[in-house]
């Protein structure tokens, strides 16, 4: 049985993301396990959203063999509450996996299961969550983690790629890919993939170059020089650069070797194509040039980083 913990004020999606992913695997597997959803108080719980889920009393988790602890703006008062922490604690002995979805590794980590172990958790959480938990080898740069039997996983939706890695180890990456294709998921990411985007950290990707950068992203393997560009938004190259630095805090060359190397990490850490291949699509040419760049952003080289992605 898998089960799933709640709390007042839970994120919604950290507990509905990863139950809609093990119900459909269980279509195509009809042996695999049930879900339950457990509280302190058996009940409606209302989540942050206002929407309430039903939870069963903490003593239906009897037979759970894994345990799922969900994130959200109650976590706080839940990692206070000896009764969760108690629980948590007592399943961890017992040999259930474990398992946490965005912030929800404030409980892990609170129940002392994450003490020397790699774990992750939102981005955002990182300067408060190594300064309360200082004996946890925290990589906030990562999708999800898995260290032996404890899982961790980013913010919100990484919940949905940990369920589906879950559905993978016990059932088969057939089985997981199917579930994925019913969710309408356009891939699984793998563990090692970052959970920054490009074009979110620009300062204003809405703006008025957010079309020429989602065009960018689309065409890295074109030639993206400043005059392409500047042709392309219609200005002169000077205007061009001046504006583009104004607009999203980076200049040109460095935006699309930023896109680059993004794309590049995401084909090189979930699939076994040749490092070669992704080089010449994603618009280095060269892989030595990708391996450069690679460790300018990263610090690893892409082969590195496909080796911790299958570890994952």
């Amino acid at each position: 049985m898998i089960g799933f913990l709640i709390f007042p004020e839970f994120q919604l999606l950290d507990a509905a993301g990863p139950i809609s992913v093990f119900e459909i695997a269980r279509r195509h597997v009809p042996h695999a396990p049930n879900v339950i959803t457990v509280a302190t108080r058996a009940g409606a719980v209302r989540s942050s959203s206002g929407t309430e889920m039903f939870a069963r009393s903490l003593r239906a988790a009897s037979s759970v063999t894994t345990l799922l602890v969900a994130g959200g703006e109650g976590v706080e008062a839940a990692t206070r509450c000896k009764t969760t922490i108690a629980f948590i604690q007592r399943l961890a002995k017992r040999g259930v996996r474990m398992a946490s979805v965005c912030n929800g590794a404030y409980l892990l980590a609170e129940a002392g299961l994450l003490d020397g172990r790699c774990a992750t958790t939102h981005w955002s959480c990182t300067r408060d969550f190594t300064g309360r938990y200082p004996n946890v080898r925290l990589e906030p740069d990562q999708i999800f983690i898995r260290d032996d039997r404890v899982w961790t996983s980013a913010g919100i939706t990484a919940g949905i790629d940990l369920a589906l890695a879950m559905i993978a180890e016990d059932h088969g990456e057939q089985i997981s890919r199917a579930a994925a294709r019913q969710l309408v998921l356009y891939q699984r990411r793998g563990g090692g993939q970052s959970q920054f985007s490009t074009l979110l950290e620009l300062k204003t990707p809405s703006g008025r170059f957010a079309n020429l950068l989602s065009w960018v992203r689309e065409n890295l393997d074109a030639q993206l020089t400043v005059d392409a560009l500047a042709e392309r938004a219609g200005l002169s190259a000077r205007h061009f650069v001046r504006s583009f630095i104004a607009e999203t805090g980076s200049t040109p060359t460095k935006a699309v070797e930023r896109l680059r190397v993004e794309v590049a990490r995401e084909r090189v850490q979930s699939s076994g194509e040749a490092i070669e291949r992704v080089a010449l699509s994603t618009g280095f040419r060269d892989p030595e040039r990708m391996r450069r760049a690679f460790i300018r952003a990263f610090g690893q080289p892409p082969q590195s980083l496909r080796r911790s992605a299958r570890s994952a």
